[in-house]
């Protein structure tokens, strides 16, 4: 008989602990009780949620771990793809989900199949089987900004049947395909959209739907999996940004403010979020305790690893001017003399998202003034340097992003309900500017970047940056607006820059704080990446195990092909 490992946890939703104990064996459901009872079936395609990972669930879990956006003080996990250490057999969290993706494209064909043939009563059985199909998109979509081609999997096996199963990749274009053909059959069945003060917001909808394939179509069309350079593919994400806003008519808008934007506890309005991670005090995050510094008894991203860098501090625009405070000559990093930018007084000026996102030296957050300085002597230091303590960040930086103000208490006892942002109106801005931009269309480039700047209080882009100067303007504003939201890992390795931006040296801010009280601020070298990162990296390799496990038994060549530039 076949059996299907439910989650007790996601079973007693649905179920009293009784009913549970009365089904033998303790550990598993049996396929009849599963497929004949509504509660058993509601609880199995709730458990399928957990394929959609939140980068909050846990502290090692953040991607900005691996790409600039941080100081790499442990390279493992995530931190690995910085030290430049990614091989077949160490693949780090990228690599991981190959086997979580796959364990959950067989519980959803086996969900899908048994709605075929059930005879149970289900209200919202279009609903189910909607989302499901939307998971399973949501799961190739992942798989496919990791390895580009992938096996596709529409059977089921018996555990019986599992060990002779070999798969064979498909390609890329395939893969793309599949996603598109998984979304069109999906949306029927789901709501048009769901507003953050429902209690049904996280699940998905048509809008969140459309959100997805915005993403994916400029993905699509990106130098990594737009071998070709065909431009329609840029008119395919173009179109895709744009049906999505023409359809969400208002329901949407950007927050007001870009700080609180990132706060507001799940349940609360906020007209920006399209898609997120709900929480609730019982299954929430320990997100702030993970994050910020000693002071609270938090640990910096867990001994420190996801402490702000100084190379992402630095790409944050001026505020009166517009410009950028550094520009880069020949590889060589320099200030740009036209910005404003003050390197004794570095935070001034700044791009408001910069203290929406980082707590620096001088930052007052829920009432305590953060200090990151140390004496010219060295024997005295601020509260919250890292002299001070390692779970304060090494480069002088506190992650602020989805930390919350004194209203909300944090402690390790007490979990925060912050939810976990996938798809925010924002995105679909700057996709659909990005698109138009490779499209030739800067004018309206230009319009949808401003309309993003615009709610940070920021001069816009003028008419007169035009061509690479605009690529390079897209790409900074994508790395300020998204930080920390697993946007910039994958967005470099898109455009193929990461051979560039990944082997830059990571530094932080050193301040020496004289005996006068005057400080002097200087950014120091902290870790080394020079050559480090491969092009080749840009995709994940699948692991050689699983290669030679999907060797036929005729001893011929794997049907499953390696990653591109791992062969």
């Amino acid at each position: 008989m076949k059996k299907y490992i439910i989650a007790i946890a996601a079973v007693l939703t649905f179920a009293s602990c009784g009913d549970i104990l009365d089904i033998a064996p303790t550990n598993s459901v049996t396929d009849t009780a599963v497929w004949s009872d509504p509660a058993l079936i509601g609880a199995y395609h709730t458990e399928l949620y957990s394929a959609i990972e939140a980068g909050n669930r846990n502290w090692n879990t953040w991607l900005s771990k691996g790409c600039d956006e941080t100081f790499p003080a442990n390279t493992g996990g995530p931190g690995l793809y910085q030290n430049g250490a990614l091989t077949a057999d160490n693949r780090g969290p990228l690599g991981d989900y190959w086997n979580k993706g796959y364990q959950y494209i067989r519980k959803i064909n086996v969900f899908l199949a048994n709605m075929e043939t059930t005879t149970v009563v289900l209200p919202n059985k279009d609903r189910l089987i909607a989302e499901a199909k939307f998971i399973k998109a949501w799961i190739y979509f992942t798989l496919l900004t990791r390895f580009k081609a992938f096996p596709l999997v529409d059977d089921t096996w018996g555990l019986d049947e599992a060990a002779g199963t070999t798969f064979t990749s498909n390609t890329h274009a395939e893969c793309v395909a599949a996603i598109e053909t998984l979304i069109t059959e999906a949306m029927p069945g789901l709501p048009d959209y769901l507003s953050s003060t429902d209690a049904n917001f996280g699940r998905p909808t048509k809008d969140v739907c459309r959100a997805l394939l915005s993403r994916f179509y400029l993905y699509a069309a990106s130098p990594l999996f737009n071998d070709s350079g065909d431009i329609s593919k840029w008119q395919k994400a173009a179109d895709a940004a744009k049906a999505f806003m023409d359809n969400a008519g208002n329901r949407y808008e950007l927050y007001p403010s870009y700080r609180d934007a990132f706060i507001q506890p799940s349940g609360n309005e906020n007209k920006e979020f399209i898609f997120t991670r709900q929480y609730t005090p019982n299954n929430g995050t320990d997100t702030p305790m993970d994050n910020l510094g000693r002071r609270y008894g938090a640990y910096g991203g867990w001994n420190a690893t996801n402490g702000p860098s100084q190379n992402l501090v630095d790409d944050y625009d001026m505020q009166s001017t517009g410009l950028p405070p550094f520009r880069w000559v020949n590889g060589v990093k320099e200030i740009n003399p036209e910005s404003g930018y003050d390197p004794q007084n570095p935070y001034n000026d700044r791009d408001p998202r910069l203290d929406g996102t980082v707590i620096h030296d001088g930052t007052v957050y829920r009432g305590d003034l953060h200090e990151m300085w140390e004496s010219e002597d060295g024997n005295t230091y601020g509260f919250d340097s890292n002299r001070q303590s390692g779970d304060n960040p090494r480069a002088g930086y506190i992650l602020k992003k989805y930390m919350p103000e004194a209203d909300i208490p944090i402690s390790w006892q007490i979990k925060s309900t912050i939810p976990w942002p996938f798809y925010r109106l924002a995105e679909i801005y700057l996709n659909y500017a990005e698109a138009m931009f490779e499209l030739g269309n800067e004018d309206v480039c230009r319009e949808y970047m401003n309309k993003v700047r615009a709610r940070a209080e920021m001069p816009p882009i003028p008419a007169t940056v035009t061509g690479d100067a605009l690529r390079e303007r897209i790409y900074n504003e994508r790395r300020v607006e998204f930080a920390f939201e697993e946007h910039r890992i994958f967005d470099v390795r898109r455009w193929k820059i990461a051979v560039i931006t990944e082997n830059r040296d990571i530094y932080g801010m050193q301040i020496i704080k004289k005996a006068d009280g005057t400080k002097v601020y200087t950014p120091v070298k902290l870790f080394e990446k020079q050559g480090k990162y491969l092009d080749k990296m840009n995709l994940i390799p699948i692991a050689q195990s699983e290669i030679d496990r999907n060797i036929p038994k005729d001893g011929t060549t794997s049907t499953l092909i390696q990653t591109e530039g791992w062969r």
